[in-house]
């Protein structure tokens, strides 16, 4: 009797048409879930059947193998290595731009900006992710190749150094957002007992903070390069479109998702065999994404530190 006056109080009286609408939004968020599933299946699904057909004409000896990349020219090569090395080129330098960069900013941010300096700081740090990519491609090949030119002489117009660095910064508010959350997340308890021991305030953040906060960071650093890896439209732009096996920064190169941009504006006969070189070259750079998401997940499970 009490409880039915406690809920008739509240408005919490059990009613049909409320269990009828649980019901209803139970079955619309399952569906919801259940229609990102089916997408991510039909995706995978397509490249995996497309890749298939395209191993029914060319080797895996050969796909994995050879170093040459031509398969628009007479004389076909389907050797994914240019690709490959191209792509690794340029998120390598961007990596090397970002990380240090970020963290520091992240360390900025989380241990000595002023909460009246982080609000505005971080903000503005956070609109180099909203800048479209396109932009990023004409400034680095209009502006920092340019540049950099007039230090090495020996740089072409279209190279991978420069998107890598231009890369660098879109991905930099990435590194420093999520490494500055995973800071700011270490108890506050651990500083005092640093402090109380006679340590500074660059002792508490680089020996105390910093690996308190290692798994998050790692993860932050690892979506960043899976973001660097996908990128299109910088490379596409400053990178130029020559398949060059190796790791020069000064010479011209293509990327994954650079050649398939530049397939895709082309007249490419849909189903011949370079229609379905877009789908290899999608699953090489699915597969890359997905073990550093893997691994991602991993670090952030293995060194993920647990407080009281």
């Amino acid at each position: 009797m009490r409880a039915t006056m406690t809920a008739r109080r509240t408005g919490l009286s059990s009613k049909p048409g409320r269990a009828i609408k649980e019901r209803l939004l139970h079955g619309f968020f399952f569906l919801c879930g259940a229609l990102s599933v089916f997408t991510t299946l039909s995706i995978i699904g397509v490249l995996i059947f497309e890749t298939i057909e395209f191993f029914t004409q060319v080797s895996l000896v050969e796909f994995f193998t050879k170093t040459e990349w031509t398969p628009f020219f007479t004389n076909k090569q389907f050797g994914i290595w240019p690709l490959v090395t191209g792509t690794l080129t340029v998120t390598m330098i961007a990596v090397i731009v970002a990380l240090p960069l970020g963290l520091l900013s992240a360390m900025y941010l989380g241990e000595y900006a002023s909460p009246r300096v982080r609000a505005v700081v971080k903000p503005v740090l956070e609109v180099l992710a909203g800048i479209p990519t396109v932009v990023y491609g004409y400034f680095a090949l209009m502006f920092v190749t340019p540049f950099l030119k007039t230090f090495i002489l020996d740089l072409e117009v279209f190279n991978a150094l420069s998107p890598g660095i231009v890369m660098g910064f879109m991905i930099l508010p990435m590194i420093a957002s999520l490494s500055e959350d995973a800071m700011r997340a270490v108890p506050q308890n651990l500083r005092e007992g640093a402090y109380g021991l006679g340590a500074t305030r660059f002792e508490v953040s680089w020996k105390v903070v910093l690996p308190s906060a290692f798994s998050g960071i790692a993860a932050a650093t690892i979506l960043a390069i899976s973001r660097a890896v996908g990128e299109t439209m910088i490379v596409a732009i400053a990178a130029g479109h020559k398949p060059t096996f190796g790791f020069n920064p000064l010479v011209a190169i293509e990327t994954m998702p650079g050649y398939i941009a530049q397939t895709l504006l082309g007249d490419t006969p849909y189903g011949s065999l370079m229609y379905r070189t877009l789908f290899a070259v999608g699953m090489g750079l699915f597969v890359m994404t997905l073990v550093m998401n893997v691994l991602s997940y991993y670090i952030v499970r293995r060194f993920r530190e647990k407080y009281e």
